[in-house]
C-alpha cells in the first residue's frame, strides 16, 4: 500500500524499494516550438550515434573503407528503423487498424528490436553489395556497434516506463504509477499485482549487451579467426540473454501462446552455434591459406584508393588562398619528404647568393659612374671660374667644393 500512495501522488515518480531510490521520469525531455522531444527518441538516436562512432573508428581494422561503408550504415539505419516498427505494427495490429496514422508514431515506443536488426540487415546489405562493400567483415563490426545501441537505446524504455517483467522481490525491484495503470488495465485477473514491484527487464537487457560488448570487442581484437564469427557470436550471446528476459516480461509479442522474441531467439542461437562451428571448422582445415578480409590484396588495393583519394582532396584544398580578412587559418598541409624540403631550401639559397653578387656589382658600377660625373662637373667648374666674374667665380668654387666632396 505504501507503494500506491506514492505513485498515486505522481504517477511519473518510479520508486525502487529495496534499494531506497524514488526519482521522477517523465517521457518528454523538452518542448520545442509546440513538438515534444522524448527521451526516447533522444536516446535511440544517442545509441546510433555512438555505434557509428565507434563502427567507423574500428573500420579499417576489418579491412573496410571507411567511405563505401557510410553508405551501408546509413542504409541499415533506415531500413532499422522501418523494420523495428512494421514488426511492432504487425503483432499488434489491433492497436493500428483503426488509425493508421498512429503508425508512423513512434516518439512514444513501439519499436520491435528483432524486427531492427531483420531490416537493418536487409538494406544494409542491398547497399554494400551496391558499394562493393564485403558483408561478413561489416556483419562484425556492425553486430558490435548494435550491443552499443541497445545498451543504452533500452534506457528509453525506462523513461516511458514500459518493458518490465512481472511481480519481484529482487532487490532491483520498481513500481510507478504509470506501471500500476498499465498493469490494472491489462491485469484485472489479478496475475499480476500493481501494487508490487516489478522486474526492470530494460535494465537486465541493457547491462547484457554491455556486457557482451565488452567481451566481443576484446574477442575482435584478439581472437578472431573468421570474417562472420563475431556477428555470429552477437546472435548467440543476445538471443540467449533475450530468451531469458522474455520469459519475464508482461508486454510480450504472442503467436497464439508463443512468446515471438523467445521463438525467435531459440531460432537465430541455434541456427548462429551450427554456423560458428562450421567455420571454426574450416578456418581450421585451411589453416595458413585461409586470410582475413583485412589481408587480402583487394582489401589492400581498396583501402590504398580511398588513401590516395584522400591525399589528393589534402592537397586540393591546401591550395586555397589566404585572405588578409582571416584572422586564423586551418589549411591541411601535407607533410614534406625531408629531402624534397632539404632540396628546396638549397636552390633558395643558391638563388639569394646570386642576386647578393649583383646588387654587389651594380652598387660598384654605380659609385664609378658617379665619381667621373663628379670630376667632370669640378673641371667645368674650375675653368668657369678662371674666366667669369666674382659672382661667376664664386658659384663655380662652390659647385667645384660639392663636386669635391662627391668624389670622396
Amino acid at each position: 500500500m505504501i507503494y500506491s500512495a506514492i505513485c498515486a501522488a505522481d504517477p511519473n515518480r518510479i520508486s525502487f524499494p529495496k534499494l531506497g531510490l524514488e526519482l521522477t521520469v517523465r517521457s518528454t525531455a523538452f518542448t520545442l516550438f509546440g513538438f515534444s522531444v522524448t527521451w526516447y527518441g533522444i536516446l535511440i538516436t544517442v545509441g546510433m550515434m555512438l555505434a557509428m562512432f565507434y563502427a567507423f573508428r574500428r573500420m579499417r581494422s576489418f579491412g573496410l573503407d571507411a567511405d563505401r561503408a557510410l553508405d551501408g550504415i546509413i542504409g541499415g539505419v533506415i531500413g532499422g528503423i522501418i523494420g523495428a516498427r512494421l514488426y511492432y505494427v504487425i503483432f499488434h495490429w489491433e492497436s493500428y487498424s483503426g488509425d493508421w496514422k498512429t503508425i508512423f508514431n513512434i516518439r512514444n515506443g513501439g519499436l520491435a528490436i528483432y524486427g531492427g536488426i531483420i531490416g537493418a540487415l536487409i538494406v544494409g546489405s542491398v547497399v554494400c553489395k551496391l558499394r562493393k562493400v564485403r558483408l561478413l567483415p561489416m556483419y562484425d563490426i556492425v553486430s558490435l556497434g548494435f550491443l552499443i545501441g541497445q545498451c543504452i537505446g533500452r534506457w528509453g524504455n525506462f523513461m516511458n516506463h514500459e518493458a518490465f517483467g512481472c511481480n519481484t522481490d529482487s532487490i532491483f525491484g520498481m513500481t510507478s504509477g504509470r506501471i500500476q495503470s498499465w498493469i490494472e488495465r491489462n491485469y484485472a485477473d489479478g496475475s499480476l499485482v500493481s501494487t508490487q514491484p516489478v522486474h526492470p527487464c530494460f535494465f537486465y537487457e541493457s547491462m547484457w549487451c554491455l556486457l557482451g560488448f565488452i567481451l566481443l570487442h576484446i574477442i575482435s581484437k584478439k581472437w578472431r579467426k573468421f570474417d562472420g564469427q563475431i556477428f555470429l557470436m552477437y546472435v548467440i550471446w543476445y538471443g540467449t540473454g533475450r530468451f531469458f528476459i522474455e520469459g519475464l516480461r508482461t508486454d510480450s509479442l504472442y503467436a497464439g501462446t508463443l512468446k515471438i522474441s523467445q521463438v525467435v531467439a531459440v531460432i537465430s542461437v541455434v541456427t548462429a552455434l551450427v554456423l560458428l562451428l562450421i567455420g571454426f571448422g574450416r578456418t581450421k582445415r585451411l589453416g595458413t591459406d585461409y586470410q582475413l578480409y583485412y589481408e587480402t590484396e583487394e582489401s589492400k588495393q581498396l583501402l590504398a584508393e580511398s588513401d590516395a583519394k584522400e591525399q589528393e582532396w589534402l592537397e586540393k584544398h591546401s591550395k586555397k588562398p589566404i585572405t588578409p580578412d582571416e584572422e586564423s587559418t586551418h589549411v591541411l598541409i601535407p607533410e614534406e619528404d625531408a629531402a624534397v624540403k632539404a632540396e628546396k631550401d638549397a636552390r633558395v639559397d643558391a638563388i639569394l647568393d646570386e642576386l647578393k653578387e649583383k646588387a654587389e656589382s651594380a652598387a660598384e658600377q654605380a659609385a664609378d659612374a658617379v665619381k667621373e660625373a663628379a670630376e667632370t662637373v669640378k673641371e667645368t667648374a674650375e675653368t668657369a671660374a678662371e674666366a667669369g666674374t666674382d659672382a661667376a667665380k664664386e658659384a663655380a668654387e662652390a659647385i667645384a667644393d660639392a663636386a669635391d666632396q662627391a668624389v670622396e
